[in-house]
């Protein structure tokens, strides 16, 4: 039987992030995907290509989850674009209803500062309700930041230190991505388990964000533990997967790129 896992997700119509790259990650690396949709969100191109978003009614995404649950056997669960403290607390719920061996989350902060607010209000509930649940947890550099309370990262070391607060307070396994912003020619993630920390380092291709990195380096590794993979070991394939899909990544009419996965071959 072909390994299956589930995304819990927002719609990207473009096809370079959220459930649409989820779904082709899976594909790449042999995993059968299913989706449960959270929000639709689609670039407004008449606005400088700001984000439109519609979340789902929470009880659809209970029955999403219900649907795919009852037909699959499935251990394996990732998480990504949520948006509401009430889709926050739908998933919750549903996750709750049975034992996951992985919990990988992509946390999608939106907040940009402490403002009061529907934002913080959504970040706080993330962070509360979802993150305790989480066994592999991928945060980008503002996300890292957040998410350990730390006033700055600049250099590795501040994101080695970013990782280990972050395991401290959930317990989860962390893969904290550099990318382009760090200093340096090689974009450098770190991984740490409570006991390895390990640096995960490829030559940057180029200097620019490309639109669903984050969303295909969380997919890659739950497809990979899906497989039945170590942390580590699917936190070295993610990388891999990821460096190939900026290498190959696809243009369009919007002033960024997106990833393609389907260059990657293993």
């Amino acid at each position: 039987m072909i390994p299956v896992a589930l995304a819990i997700a927002g719609s990207e119509a473009t096809g370079g992030a959220g459930a649409q790259t989820d779904l082709k990650t899976f594909h790449q690396l042999g995993t059968f995907g299913t989706v449960a949709l959270t929000c639709i969100v689609s670039f407004d191109p008449d606005n400088g290509w700001a984000h439109r978003f519609v979340p789902v009614d929470p009880q659809v995404i209970q029955d999403q989850i219900e649907a795919t649950t009852a037909l699959h056997d499935i251990d394996t669960v990732k998480i990504g674009m949520l948006g509401t403290p009430a889709t926050i607390d739908a998933v919750a719920a549903a996750l709750g209803r049975q034992e996951w061996r992985n919990v990988v989350l992509d946390p999608v902060l939106i907040c940009k500062g402490q403002e009061p607010g529907a934002a913080l209000d959504t970040d706080n509930a993330l962070k509360q309700t979802i993150l305790p649940l989480a066994t592999f947890v991928t945060p980008n550099l503002f996300e890292s930041l957040s998410l350990s309370g730390m006033e700055a990262i600049e250099s590795v070391e501040d994101l080695q230190e970013a990782a280990r607060r972050i395991h401290d307070a959930s317990g989860a396994v962390v893969l904290a991505k550099g990318g382009v912003e760090l200093p340096g020619d090689d974009a450098v993630d770190v991984f740490y388990d409570g006991e390895q920390m390990v640096e995960l380092a490829s030559p940057k291709v180029g200097q620019e964000r490309v639109s669903g990195a984050g969303c295909t380096l969380a997919a890659a590794v739950t497809a990979e533990l899906a497989k039945g993979a170590t942390p580590l070991e699917a936190a070295r394939t993610a990388k891999a997967v990821v460096d190939s899909a900026i290498a190959h990544r696809q243009g369009g009419h919007a002033p960024f790129e997106a990833v393609y996965q389907g260059a990657y071959a293993g």
